[in-house]
């Protein structure tokens, strides 16, 4: 399985996977043009949205309509470590959302893939080659 990494002009990097381009591009603070979000926008996004599809999987199920479903996730900025030190996620359900399954959502956001990959990260090894 790999992802091949390639660069536009400016700040833009971009990744094909699987024959999808993810675009990513800086922000004008930060010297690209903004067209596209930041890498780190989009480590971030992967985790609420990770978290969303086990949650909408989970209600796809049960036959349980998502419609009135959110997920919203907040960030903890540390400034002294200069990094995320908390990520947080409300699932906000409607009112008809069945008592019953009110815990098992929260099991169901907590299988996601990203989650369990940021508790078990895995080794990452950068190399060069000449090609």
């Amino acid at each position: 399985m790999d992802m091949v990494i390639s660069f536009e002009d400016g700040k833009k990097v971009n990744a094909l996977y699987k024959e999808m381009v993810i675009k990513t591009d800086q922000s004008v603070m930060a010297g690209g043009e903004g067209s596209a979000p930041e890498p780190f926008t989009l480590f971030l996004a992967s985790i609420g949205t990770c978290a969303g599809i086990y949650v909408k999987s989970f209600c796809d199920q049960r036959g349980i309509s998502t419609g009135g479903i959110k997920l919203i996730q907040s960030m903890n900025y540390n400034p002294e470590k200069k990094m995320i030190d908390r990520i947080g996620i409300d699932i906000q359900l409607p009112e008809d959302f069945p008592e019953k399954y009110k815990r098992a959502v929260i099991k169901a956001a907590d299988m996601c893939t990203v989650k369990k990959h940021l508790a078990d990260p895995p080794e990452i090894e950068v190399t060069t080659s000449v090609i």
